[in-house]
């Protein structure tokens, strides 16, 4: 094991490849994903089902079921590898160190257990020193710093008593009760109305930046994205394709699936018979595609592009891995 060096990147995965073995050979799920974030930042990672967005955020905390398995790379928090780790190694970091967001917050509380009583469970474990008293006033002072009214009441309150946002928010001041350096957000606002979920991307934005910690956010929404994320990660087919500033990515695209996911989204006020879309469907892990693995879908790709795999290549202010991107042949 690594021992952690300073360095002012929270996370580092280097060269993460993730494997599913079966009797009918290997199913190769990432294939060579490498991306950073730095602490108070905030990476997308966006597209279709079945890219690799969730699966990346559990191997990152690792959380594969069996038989995934990390079959190569390096993940580093702070400086210190933790893909090495034993699976109680990695308890201790899940929650202390890394926090998390899922979809539904029904599935991340209990309804048996008021909130104040799973908020100051959480805390006391991963703060074992602090006394119960304690711990419940850092719940109430949680509950205040993300939106819920009358904290100190709501606190012994049962998450049926929450509409579905209030739960949410529930479910980011559990991520925060440990002072996570990471906070892993899968779909966070997929289950909420558009309202609520712009108050809780800002939510998420503010609390970010307050307290440093670094978030990488699993959605399909390149909306969520342009509001939320500073840079943003575009996955296809267990491959990282696009990776950049929020701005660049979603106004100038280098790659053409990147091209493909913005054009998909109607312009406000604009008046169209057809909604662009982007034919095929992604392949599956067992006939995923020579060359680029977007070819058969891609309207420019060329001999070059169905033979050989593009590398990851700076593009500007981000990379893209196409032939295409600036001028080449395909």
């Amino acid at each position: 094991m690594l021992d952690a060096v300073a360095t002012d990147t929270c996370l580092e995965v280097r060269n993460l490849t993730v494997e599913f073995p079966n009797r009918h050979g290997t199913l190769t799920a990432l294939n060579d994903i490498s991306l950073e974030i730095r602490p108070g930042e905030i990476l997308g990672m966006v597209g279709e089902s079945g890219a690799g967005k969730s699966m990346t955020g559990l191997a990152i905390q690792g959380l594969l079921e069996r038989p995934g398995r990390i079959a190569g790379g390096e993940v580093l928090l702070s400086g210190r590898r933790i893909d090495n780790l034993s699976d109680r190694a990695m308890e201790q970091i899940r929650g202390r160190e890394i926090g998390a967001i899922f979809q539904d917050p029904l599935t991340s509380l209990n309804p048996l257990f008021t909130v104040g009583g799973q908020l100051v469970e959480t805390i006391r474990q991963h703060m074992p020193g602090m006394s119960k008293a304690a711990a419940r006033e850092r719940a109430i002072g949680l509950l205040k710093e993300v939106g819920i009214p009358a904290p100190s009441e709501r606190i012994d309150h049962y998450p049926h008593q929450f509409s579905g946002g209030m739960r949410q928010r529930v479910v980011i001041a559990l991520a925060l009760s440990a002072n996570p350096k990471l906070i892993i957000a899968d779909e966070p606002t997929t289950a909420l109305d558009v309202s609520i979920q712009a108050q809780i991307t800002g939510l998420l934005r503010r609390l970010c930046k307050e307290h440093g910690t670094a978030v990488l956010l699993v959605t399909h929404d390149m909306g969520v994205i342009a509001e939320t994320a500073d840079r943003v990660a575009v996955m296809y087919a267990g491959r990282l394709i696009e990776i950049g500033p929020v701005e660049t990515v979603l106004k100038t695209p280098s790659h053409p699936y990147t091209k493909g996911l913005m054009a998909s989204i109607p312009a406000l006020g604009a008046r169209v018979q057809h909604l662009h879309q982007i034919d095929g469907a992604m392949p599956r892990l067992n006939a995923i595609p020579e060359g680029c693995t977007f070819n058969p879908r891609c309207p420019m790709a060329g001999p070059r592009c169905r033979r050989e795999r593009p590398a990851l290549v700076p593009t500007g202010a981000g990379a893209a891995a196409c032939w295409l991107h600036d001028g080449g042949v395909a």
